[in-house]
């Protein structure tokens, strides 16, 4: 991962990943302290894993119904559940300008012990999709990773076009 020298961020270690929500989100409890968070991941957007607002949402963007959004889910799920189990040691990075999201959780890139960016293999892997709607730095990096996993028919794209 490259850091802008423009954007401070904050580099908070000792932390382990206590439950994975979805494909986005991830609880996280500090080795030391026990204190828990919750980790929105930056700049991307997975298909949710239960019936909501954002489901009705996406359906409605996406013009796929909600019983394929939500396999498409358990698919990011279950991705991130095989390279960041729970009780995995990450690192968290977040930028210091776009802290925390619309509904007050920290942002962040996680880092896994082999210092590859939770984000990152989401996006080249296919089970999530760049977006704006959570902001960072590295949005424009996303997209292309985005359109690569697109173009290489991988992940979710293996089945779909876009979602």
């Amino acid at each position: 991962m490259q850091y802008n020298a423009k954007a401070p961020y904050i580099v908070e270690t000792h932390w382990q990943i206590e439950e994975v929500l979805d494909g986005d989100s991830v609880i996280i409890c500090n080795r030391f302290t026990q204190m828990k968070k919750e980790i929105r991941l930056y700049g991307l957007d997975a298909p949710e894993v239960k019936l909501n607002r954002k489901m009705k949402e996406d359906e409605e963007k996406s013009s796929l119904p909600a019983q394929l959004l939500l396999q498409f889910g358990l698919q990011s799920l279950h991705f991130v559940l095989s390279v960041a189990p729970p009780k995995t040691v990450v690192t968290i990075i977040t930028e210091q300008e776009n802290y925390y999201d619309y509904w007050n959780r920290q942002l962040g890139y996680v880092i896994l012990p082999s210092g590859l960016c939770l984000n990152e293999l989401l996006l080249q892997n296919g089970y999530a999709k760049a977006t704006q709607q959570y902001y960072c730095g590295k949005l424009a990096e996303y997209q292309a990773m985005n359109r690569q996993a697109q173009l290489n028919n991988i992940g979710i794209y293996s089945q779909i076009k876009v979602f």
